[in-house]
């Protein structure tokens, strides 16, 4: 694959007796959206963890960009964004403020309204963290995690919790990054979520990789192995009635 930004090559890693990442391949394309599904404990954080350099690789070989995550993890740091499942900001200090230190620490200067007004939160630049919702916190988090323009966009579960509403609203802002050249990997337990905006997705399970491919690809695979269920289609699910009645605009 010539236009892979991110390659992983037999990637392991053990917690004592437990092989928690069992030396799964993969690569992902520039300006895709990746996902990586799998039950928990299947693998998938870990998985991430090492591409990140956050967790030690046992064996194998990650590349972004053809830097060696190993060998040049802080030139892979200052190339790639992260947002964790469960981001952690200052306390009492200003969105506006949190921006432009983040910005610094990456020799950035950033006009954070601007960035602020990119996700929403135009109205909440004096306010902090701790006094936002939880939709409001995950867009803080993405605008967050791109101030240094990131060329490869980490994020573990990020609409985990969230109404409809945000949900679908941060579904939005996934794709309008990914628009702006950025390469996304993400995980999620959510399989409409996963079949809305990846382009390919890795499914895992024992910490291997058990399929890969389109989820188009994948849902055609199955049907021709025989695969069939009760046909009962409805126009509409109950989560388009909540958004009908409520609306689709956010409750900030």
């Amino acid at each position: 694959m010539s236009d892979a930004i991110v390659r992983v090559e037999k990637l392991r890693k053990k917690y004592g007796d437990k092989t928690a990442v069992d030396g799964i391949s993969f690569e992902v394309k520039k300006g895709e959206i990746f996902g990586i599904l799998g039950p928990n404990g299947a693998g998938k954080t870990t998985t991430l963890e090492m591409i990140e350099t956050i967790r030690d690789i046992d064996a194998g070989h990650v590349t972004i960009a053809g830097l060696d995550v190993t060998t040049e993890s802080q030139k892979v740091k200052y190339i790639i964004g992260v947002q964790p499942h469960s981001p952690a900001f200052m306390d009492k200090v200003k969105l506006t403020e949190q921006l432009e230190q983040l910005a610094s620490a990456y020799g950035e200067r950033v006009n954070a309204k601007e960035l602020l007004a990119e996700v929403g939160l135009t109205d909440k630049a004096n306010a902090y963290v701790e006094n936002l919702s939880g939709g409001q916190k995950q867009r803080f988090s993405i605008v967050a995690s791109l101030v240094h323009k990131p060329r490869v966009f980490f994020m573990d579960e990020p609409t985990t919790g969230l109404d409809p509403q945000a949900r679908r609203n941060l579904w939005e802002l996934i794709k309008q990054t990914r628009d702006k050249g950025v390469t996304i990997l993400m995980t999620t337990h959510y399989m409409e979520e996963a079949e809305v905006l990846c382009d390919r997705v890795a499914i895992m399970d024992n910490g291997r990789i058990v399929a890969l491919d389109t989820p188009k690809k994948l849902i055609q695979q199955l049907l021709k192995r025989g695969f069939k269920k009760a046909q009962h289609v409805e126009q509409a699910d109950l989560e388009d009635v909540f958004i009908d009645l409520t609306g689709k605009a956010l409750r900030d």
